[in-house]
């Protein structure tokens, strides 16, 4: 749908610089997803932001207004990828099929951006590839510098870039893996990898992927952390305006459905681009994402869900059952916020996190606790927050089963597991 009011100053795209004047879905407000709120912060305020959604009518990157700085959302950050155990293992599997494909050895160099904990590059440290992460959050460095990992603790773009390739070299593999979505100036940011990739280099670049988004009702994926919301069209044509080249691409069920996109110098012809790229895009475009049409559908998908997931929750409480929630991830904020769930539905949820326990959500002000309260309290239901974890949540918490509780999944639309 369009925009409603003439008096606002629509905002540009953040690629194109087009105006913005159509909406994706909208939110409401919403909290920063990462503020997980101490005890002592519990009666003080909190900020809440516009959680609006734009499509650009130019390019079609799908995206947020910036409205708070990076470096005041990642400087300290929440978020620690080494306690998912799926995450480090996707991790894993990436290295040695890089390390096969490209002949990395102990000659080579790779360079991961937003490289969080070392989860991924101690992979590549194991196999005796140097490597060097980039990271913005001081406190999740230090843990990856723990590992053994050279971290720069630095927001990446075309100044960055310059420092890193003179200080350290350019590298033969340059990889960022869900943080292209993070970056609210994203070409100073493709324009930095650009700079810092050796000639004949490979960029490999993970993102979720938009079309799964739409088609899965994955609106829970959106939040203030996420700027844009990727498909693959826009990302070949954000990669080439800044002469990379987009020569293979993977679909990849990570996140609810990724895609892992492999790029070149454009003047590097020494790497064929795969038939795999020529068939999403045209997939894509089949599917209407470069046409306004599927855009104004979202919204209503979005509204059904949330009065469908309520609709349990009451029925649920109304039987005298006991809810609580696994997970406090920024999907999950998004999630409580804008369906307005808080302790009346949830009794509490857990985390493996230290770093989230004995904190609150932002906004509902549901209680974190460590993931054995499930086992002490016995719950009717637990309510699955981080979906794209499912299986991995449900083999650790199999023995539910024996006092009868059961998983539920809030997105695309409310399951409840058998």
């Amino acid at each position: 749908m369009n925009a409603s009011d003439p008096a606002s100053t629509a905002p540009r795209c953040r690629f194109c610089r087009a105006r913005l004047e159509r909406i994706f879905v909208d939110l409401g407000m919403s909290p920063l997803c990462q503020t997980h709120i101490e005890p002592h912060e519990l009666n003080h305020m909190e900020r809440f932001y516009p959680l609006r959604v734009w499509v650009c009518d130019e390019c079609w990157l799908v995206q947020l207004e910036e409205y708070v700085a990076p470096d005041e959302i990642f400087s300290e950050y929440a978020y620690f990828s080494s306690y998912s155990d799926s995450w480090v293992e996707h991790a894993r599997r990436y290295a040695v099929h890089m390390i096969e494909r490209l002949h990395l050895g102990a000659a080579s160099f790779v360079v991961e951006i937003a490289s969080n904990d070392g989860y991924l590059l101690q992979h590549f440290k194991a196999a005796g590839v140097p490597c060097r992460g980039v990271e913005p959050a001081a406190n999740v460095a230090e843990a990856a510098r723990a590992k053994g990992i050279p971290t720069t603790v630095r927001f990446f773009g075309r100044s960055a870039a310059v420092d890193i390739a003179r200080e350290h070299g350019q590298p033969d593999l340059l990889l960022g893996n869900n943080v292209l979505a993070h970056v609210p100036d994203i070409n100073d940011f493709v324009a930095g990898m650009r700079i810092l990739l050796k000639p004949g280099g490979v960029i490999t670049m993970e993102f979720p992927h938009l079309l799964r988004l739409m088609e899965e009702n994955q609106f829970d994926t959106i939040y203030h952390e996420h700027f844009s919301y990727l498909a693959f069209n826009v990302v070949e044509r954000i990669f080439a305006h800044h002469r990379l080249r987009v020569f293979d691409v993977e679909e990849l069920s990570t996140h609810g459905g990724s895609l892992r996109i492999y790029a070149c110098h454009a003047a590097d012809e020494g790497r064929a681009t795969t038939p795999a790229v020529e068939s999403l895009r045209k997939h894509e475009i089949e599917r209407g994402l470069c046409s306004a049409a599927p855009y104004e559908q979202c919204e209503d998908r979005v509204k059904k869900t949330k009065r469908r997931l309520l609709a349990f929750l009451i029925d649920a409480k109304e039987r005298g059952k006991t809810v609580v929630g696994y997970g406090a991830p920024g999907k999950g904020n998004t999630l409580l916020t804008y369906c307005g769930i808080r302790t009346d539905f949830l009794d509490y949820t857990v985390d493996r996190s230290p770093h989230k326990q004995g904190r609150y959500t932002p906004g509902t002000h549901i209680p974190i606790l460590a993931p054995e309260r499930i086992r002490e309290t016995r719950p009717d239901y637990v309510l699955i927050l981080p979906w794209n974890l499912q299986e991995e949540i449900t083999q650790k918490f199999a023995d539910i089963r024996e006092w009868g509780g059961r998983f539920v999944v809030p997105v695309p639309s409310v399951n409840v597991l058998d």
